[in-house]
């Protein structure tokens, strides 16, 4: 496995709609690995393809929370309901942390590395997770939904307030 580059933004295949998956091969899979030690690589919980430079319709969430790794494939945003405001970050933003409204629940259709479609419904932190990367393939990045950003120092008090 390799650990890619991070597209920063504001390179412009970041802000494009990503083109459908439809070769699931070996190259793939390798990418899909690749994007996981990379993600992982850089403390992220979920990563998309155009933020390693390729142009197609695949990301990845990962808790790492004794849970399964979440390949999405030519997902597709099947429901949703209510809304949540929660900080997010992004890493093609480094350093930026913003309140960004999400729906609180969402349910998918996608397809895995092998091509075989499934459904999954999410709520609360990994819906937002799951329709942040989904944004990214469709070119919508957060910096556009951000209503207040946040100062990293915000996370420090928290914290403190938790102890």
């Amino acid at each position: 496995m390799a650990i890619l580059e991070i597209v920063k933004h504001p390179s412009p295949i970041l802000s494009a709609p990503c083109k459908e998956v439809t070769v699931f091969d070996k190259e793939l899979s390798k990418l899909l690995d690749d994007m996981h030690e990379t993600m992982i690589k850089n403390d992220g919980v979920g990563i998309a393809a155009p933020q390693v430079g390729k142009s197609i319709r695949a990301a990845i969430v990962d808790f790492d929370e004794d849970q399964e790794i979440i390949e999405m494939i030519n997902p597709v945003v099947t429901a949703t309901g209510g809304s949540e405001v929660d900080v997010e970050g992004c890493l093609s933003f480094p350093g930026l942390f913003g309140e960004v409204e999400r729906p609180f629940h969402v349910r998918i259709e996608a397809q895995e590395r092998d091509g075989k479609l499934y459904e999954l419904e999410a709520e609360g932190y990994e819906a937002r997770a799951i329709l942040h990367e989904i944004d990214h393939l469709n070119g919508i990045l957060f910096d556009k939904k951000i209503q207040r950003i946040v100062d990293p120092s915000e996370f420090e008090e928290e914290e403190e307030d938790d102890e």
